[in-house]
């Protein structure tokens, strides 16, 4: 039976907290939100993009284009609108991707041993980045994502497909794949992973021309002044490292001695958390019903953590997987979300709020991303000593006899 008065709860806080979000988005252009530079990227570089689009090809050539082909349609899609202007339809668009996470986590939450304090956790995390999840598209991206974990239960196939849909408009939503139970499931997913996306590359591909251009400016990346390697080299330079920022490929970079060597190292970091996800995998024995859950989130935070960007709509993708870690009984990640939250908060202080102080590399902005960062890295150390311990097997006794739906991935 659905419990009506905390979904009606739920829906009342979700009206109130994205009203208040437009209200952000229509005041952006206050010094404190940004001087509009958070709704700048949809009206100006996004709707430029928009005309090469709707022309049959990606930006070809462009810098800031660095987006898989997937991000094509998501950006296109404001056109289907055509009665409001390009920045009003996408925030209609964002917000009904919104609409659908929500539903899903509250429709997941009423079910048995399952629970509503996820949708909670979005409904009340997302206006902590205060009006900048509605000028990014990471709202939508995160509900592929979403609804592949948990389509996961009922369809490995279905979860499959909506893996691949994600990881076509932003690469993370592969992430998900990790957590699916071994065996015959795994398989599945994989197979409808590739199946899906192999189908819709072709058909992007014979749609827009040049739909992989944007790999040349992935591997131009510097490190983001955001990112755990920009903290430490803001921190270096109030000990006279000679560094300087730049605008580069659509964020702002360290340019400078030895900046190269931090980009090698956290690409070489990035492998490392790969080869920490197969270990785990490997040693992996005791699923849970929110393994896969718990499996997506700690993946995602070792990617993020040494990643040469850490932009503030990343923390969008947390956000949603810690809500559907939330929304199981079984989560082992609780503490993670609560540290995920902190560092969302943190983060829209320090974009838009204090973006100036950051970008000068002031001891009160270097402060605040090295307050953040670590927030990430602990969040990321502890979520996955939960995963590891969790699917280790459990300590046998004489005459003690495993439940078997713990003990067999396939039995999932």
């Amino acid at each position: 039976m659905i419990r009506r008065a905390p979904v009606a709860l739920l829906i009342a806080a979700w009206s109130a907290t994205r009203a208040l979000m437009l209200w952000l988005l229509a005041l952006d252009g206050h010094p404190l939100l940004g001087g509009g530079g958070v709704s700048r990227e949809v009206r100006q570089l996004y709707h430029h993009w928009y005309g090469v689009l709707s022309h049959g090809g990606f930006p070809v050539g462009d810098p800031l284009w660095q987006y898989p082909p997937g991000a094509g349609p998501v950006l296109l899609s404001p056109g289907l609108l055509p009665g409001l202007a390009y920045v009003h339809a996408f925030v209609v668009l964002v917000l009904a991707a919104d609409v659908v996470i929500t539903a899903a986590l509250v429709r997941a939450g009423t079910a048995p041993t399952r629970s509503l304090r996820g949708a909670a956790y979005w409904i009340g995390g997302l206006p902590l980045l205060l009006h900048v999840p509605l000028a990014r598209y990471d709202v939508q991206v995160t509900a592929l994502a979403v609804l592949a974990l948990l389509a996961l239960p009922r369809s490995t196939r279905a979860c499959g497909a909506l893996v691949a849909l994600g990881a076509l408009v932003k690469v993370w939503p592969v992430l998900v794949l990790p957590g699916v139970p071994k065996g015959r499931a795994a398989r599945t997913a994989c197979l409808c992973a590739a199946a899906t996306g192999t189908a819709a590359l072709t058909a992007l591909a014979l749609a827009l021309d040049r739909p992989l251009d944007f790999l040349r400016n992935q591997g131009g990346r510097g490190v983001q002044i955001e990112s755990v390697g920009g903290a430490l080299l803001s921190l270096a330079s109030h000990a006279g490292w000679p560094g300087t920022v730049r605008y580069r490929y659509g964020a702002m970079e360290f340019t400078g001695p030895y900046v190269s060597s931090v980009a090698h190292a956290s690409l070489a970091l990035t492998v490392g958390a790969f080869a920490m996800l197969l270990l785990w995998r490997a040693r992996a024995r005791r699923w849970t019903p929110a393994t896969p859950y718990d499996a997506a989130l700690c993946a995602v935070l070792l990617f993020t953590v040494t990643s040469r960007v850490i932009s503030p709509q990343y923390m969008i993708w947390l956000l949603g997987l810690s809500a559907v870690c939330l929304s199981s009984r079984h989560t082992a990640q609780r503490p993670v979300t609560a540290l995920v939250a902190a560092a969302t908060a943190l983060s829209a202080v320090i974009y838009p709020v204090c973006y100036d102080e950051v970008m000068a590399g002031t001891w009160p902005g270097t402060a605040l991303l090295v307050a953040r960062n670590a927030l990430l890295l602990a969040a990321a150390a502890l979520s996955y000593v939960h995963l590891w311990r969790t699917t280790r097997p459990a300590p046998s006794f004489p005459g003690q006899q495993q439940h078997p739906a713990l003990t067999s991935p396939a039995g999932q």
